[in-house]
């Protein structure tokens, strides 16, 4: 059975790419303190526990998902922002994009009883159209709890991101994902992968949360998760990595539906939040004015 390499939270960005340009994945150990862990659980829980099981075999009969979670939880928005995490991203994806952007956010539980899910490449959810020369996402599940193989650690065929697109994985060629809470997997889009499954009698809790190219449609629909009156409140960096920005040159203008002479035709998204649109979006331009005040 291959094995998945770990580094360290100390690592270079260059060790992490090569990691990832070899296996395709790789875990970063302890990359949570100890204090920013504790935050997340108490903010996603009541979430989590309220969120009913998957509607079929690929969700899970026995598995929850929870999203919008820069909108729900300030320490996850800590997670989607992490500076070793998106300066791989950034660096995975700057061959095929002019500017990547937030692509999902779910907590992941896997309850005893849930059995494994089909493998499969996360990239398929733009299905067959993207050329295999083009890296779509990159991929992280962080532990909020231990991941074993026996509590439905996720499976993982390392080195099958170069394998053709009909090319099954055999037993011997899955490995699992063990790490402890607070750990990482960074994983492409490309590798073969999927939820284990939990013969323990305890959850298995990570928090998925991918990046796109930002030329893509994302996954998590982040206007509506995270809406306009919520991002204002949002650190800039931050904003524009969930879509409040181009995406390139010509993706992403908006026009605001305003009276006329009262706003630009085409515009890009963070006009939105610097009330150069008059009589629209001044309630968020507010919330902004308010917290920069604050930070002063």
């Amino acid at each position: 059975m291959p094995a998945l390499r770990h580094l360290p939270a100390t690592a270079p960005v260059d060790e992490v790419l090569k990691v990832i340009a070899e296996d395709a994945a790789v875990i970063i150990d302890g990359v949570m303190s100890p204090e920013l862990l504790g935050r997340v659980r108490t903010e996603i829980m009541p979430y989590v526990e309220a969120t009913p099981p998957g509607r079929d075999d690929f969700t899970g009969d026995r598995t929850t998902r929870t999203g919008a979670l820069v909108a729900r939880s300030p320490a996850c928005r800590d997670l989607v922002a992490h500076p070793l995490i998106t300066a791989a991203t950034e660096a995975f994806l700057a061959p095929f994009c002019d500017r990547f952007q937030l692509h999902l956010t779910q907590v992941i539980r896997i309850k005893p009883g849930q059995k494994a899910q089909v493998l499969h490449r996360d990239r398929l959810a733009w299905g067959g159209f993207l050329q295999r020369a083009i890296e779509p996402q990159l991929n992280t599940i962080w532990a909020v709890s231990d991941f074993t193989r026996e509590n439905g650690a996720t499976r993982v065929v390392p080195g099958s991101h170069m394998w053709d697109d009909g090319r099954g994985a055999h037993e011997d060629e899955i490995t699992y994902a063990e790490m402890k809470a607070g750990s990482v997997i960074l994983y492409t889009g490309s590798v073969i992968h999927s939820g284990g499954a939990n013969v323990s009698d305890g959850d298995r809790i990570g928090i998925n949360i991918t990046y796109s190219l930002g030329w893509l449609r994302q996954e998590e629909n982040q206007y509506l998760s995270c809406p306009p009156e919520i991002a204002a409140t949002l650190p800039d960096d931050l904003r524009r990595l969930i879509g409040y920005s181009m995406g390139s040159y010509a993706l992403g203008y908006f026009t605001p539906p305003v009276p006329p002479g009262q706003g630009g035709e085409v515009v890009p998204p963070e006009t939105l939040f610097t009330g150069e649109v008059k009589g629209w979006g001044d309630d968020l331009y507010a919330k902004v004015s308010t917290r920069e005040a604050a930070k002063a």
